[in-house]
């Protein structure tokens, strides 16, 4: 009976994304404007996803996370935009895009591995400090690699990056189909949506694999687990690699999709919010980080659009900077949310009964 409950779920769902971009499209004035928001809260999910591998599963706080999502995202503009083509030969040019995926997660893993090695002894606030120095190191070099050699551009960013090439098919043009026209944000939204789908999966089977108990072992007790025989040296290594490659496929797709890349993409705040979705959804819930993950990106495009109207019938005028204050509302709302409920708007059971222990204590 619970089988066949989630088959009809699990089709129920499939059908509703399936027309989800047809309904934004045809049923909102700036429905592209819309649809290109779910096509970033996608690529949002899957960085939230591989943060909590390392923070959620393994329990290590990591605040530069959205380094290996530039990583990802400069790979793949370096092999697939003029900027390189003059110097790299033509064979390495323009890969198939699983290869391209692979190579940008390959890449980010190892550079995972960098900012694990040197801060497997270190907890808490430490390895926070560390994570956050190595994030802004990523930056500051991507910001000035333009010389004495040119590489990354420096601040003016690499352009002119190729749309995604499936079976002759550029997704940068629109698609005729069955009647129906599919444009680039169309294209790009199930393309996202099924890497997205894919890493979910991978996710859900780490979880329940020995590996995935072995992190849950980590965050627990770390020497609890060392004395049970856990490599937690290794184990904690694995947890960096797997989750910096998921963020750098997630930046490989933003680089196509979006079609330039600079460093001001990849700032501290763009870490920072991404651990807002994992902590505000709950932590080491994979439902749950999905949930803050659409919540935290969709919630201030929302307000974006809600504020200037809402100030014009108010006061007759726009007093405030929309932009400040549709983050100022937003940040309000985390802070009333995380008070309320600080294990997050869909945790685990166990980390809910863990929140509420002493609750229960009082009460008996």
């Amino acid at each position: 009976m619970q089988s066949k409950k989630q088959i009809i779920t699990f089709a129920a769902l499939a059908v509703v994304l399936a027309i989800l971009p047809w309904a934004i499209t045809g049923g909102f004035e700036n429905g592209k404007s819309w649809l290109r928001a779910v096509d970033f809260a996608l690529l949002y999910i899957m960085l939230a996803l591989g943060l909590n591998i390392v923070v959620g599963f393994a329990g290590l706080l990591d605040l530069g996370y959205i380094a290996f999502y530039a990583v990802g995202a400069y790979s793949f503009a370096l092999l697939n935009s003029p900027h390189l083509a003059a110097v790299l030969p033509a064979w390495l040019m323009h890969p198939p895009l699983l290869v391209m995926l692979l190579i940008a997660a390959c890449v980010a893993g190892v550079f995972g591995v960098l900012l694990g090695t040197p801060t497997l002894k270190l907890r808490g606030d430490y390895l926070a400090i560390v994570t956050l120095g190595f994030g802004e190191i990523i930056r500051i070099f991507l910001n000035n690699l333009d010389r004495p050699v040119n590489i990354t551009n420096g601040p003016q960013g690499i352009n002119n990056i190729s749309k995604v090439n499936i079976a002759g098919y550029d997704l940068g043009r629109p698609i005729e189909w069955f009647g129906l026209k599919f444009d680039t944000v169309h294209l790009y939204y199930y393309l996202i949506l099924a890497f997205c789908c894919l890493i979910i999966f991978v996710t859900l089977r780490l979880q329940r694999s020995r590996i995935g108990r072995a992190w849950v072992a980590i965050r627990e007790d770390e020497i609890a687990a060392n004395a049970m025989g856990i490599n937690t040296r290794n184990v904690k290594l694995l947890a960096f690699a797997m989750g910096a490659s998921f963020g750098g496929v997630s930046g490989a797709l933003f680089a196509s999709f979006q079609g330039f890349v600079s460093p001001e993409s990849f700032v501290l705040m763009e870490s920072i919010m991404v651990l807002c979705m994992v902590v505000l959804g709950g932590m080491g819930h994979i439902p749950g980080v999905i949930l803050g993950a659409i919540l935290v990106s969709i919630t201030p495009e929302v307000l974006r659009d809600v504020i200037n109207p809402l100030q014009s019938a108010v006061f007759g005028e726009r007093l405030f900077d929309p932009e400040n204050l549709r983050m100022l509302i937003f940040g309000l709302a985390m802070i009333i949310i995380m008070l309320l409920r600080p294990e997050g708007l869909w945790p685990s059971k166990r980390r809910a009964r863990e929140f509420h222990e002493h609750e229960e204590e009082a009460k008996a």
